[in-house]
């Protein structure tokens, strides 16, 4: 059994790590490296579920194997994908986003101040390190759904929705003792459904236009 002081510790680092990602993902322009960050965050949610399992003895194996398939299709099979997509997409870099860097990192600062009034109520319903970890949750949450918003690209408009399905993830397994393993299995389908039906629009779309830039697709519908 995992002690107390050990649990928090490494809990706080997988969730600092999980935070980190998702804040880097505003500041890297190239689709590469953004790629990359997303499967260091799958590596930090499933280490964060791992951890969850352990010290939960009596869902120990659980959450364990869940923690595992998790890390390995958000850190392994979806990045794979992606990259695929990049290859087959052709675009490397992420142009013109509607907000620039130093203004986005100011914003994710506001986000995190946000998510930590709204997580509030539910620490002090609960006030456990899992519960008092949630506001990570939610600012990786806001921060995906900023990038949704604001870059150009469609490979990173994914990466986008895919932290804020990360963050619902971590959310769902730190303000209870972990969701049904069927649940997280449909919901995880789900995810790789869209990232299928992205790599094959991306290179159908480069094919036909010659590229994924939104904005110049709007044009040519112009």
């Amino acid at each position: 059994m995992m002690t107390e002081t050990t649990y928090i510790q490494l809990l706080d680092l997988a969730c600092g790590a999980f935070l980190l990602a998702g804040v880097l993902v505003l500041w890297r322009r190239d689709l590469s490296a953004i790629v990359w960050l997303f499967a260091g965050q799958g590596v930090a949610l499933g280490a964060l579920i791992v951890i969850l399992g352990v010290y939960q003895g009596h869902l120990e194996l659980v959450l364990v194997l869940v923690g595992v398939g998790v890390g390995g299709l958000r850190a392994g099979l979806l990045p794979y994908l992606m990259r695929k997509t990049l290859v087959a997409g052709g675009a490397v870099r992420e142009i013109r986003p509607l907000v620039n860097v130093s203004t986005s990192l100011l914003v994710v600062a506001v986000l995190a101040m946000l998510a930590y009034a709204v997580a509030q109520p539910v620490i002090d319903l609960s006030p456990s390190p899992a519960t008092q970890a949630v506001p990570i949750a939610l600012t990786v949450l806001l921060i995906g759904f900023f990038v949704l918003v604001t870059r150009r690209r469609a490979l990173s408009q994914v990466v986008g929705f895919l932290l804020m399905d990360n963050a619902i993830t971590a959310t769902a397994f730190l303000t209870t003792s972990g969701v049904p393993l069927v649940v997280e299995l449909g919901v995880s389908l789900d995810v790789l459904l869209a990232v299928l039906v992205l790599q094959v629009l991306t290179t159908r779309m480069r094919a036909a236009f010659g590229g994924t830039d939104l904005d110049e697709l709007r044009e040519l519908h112009d």
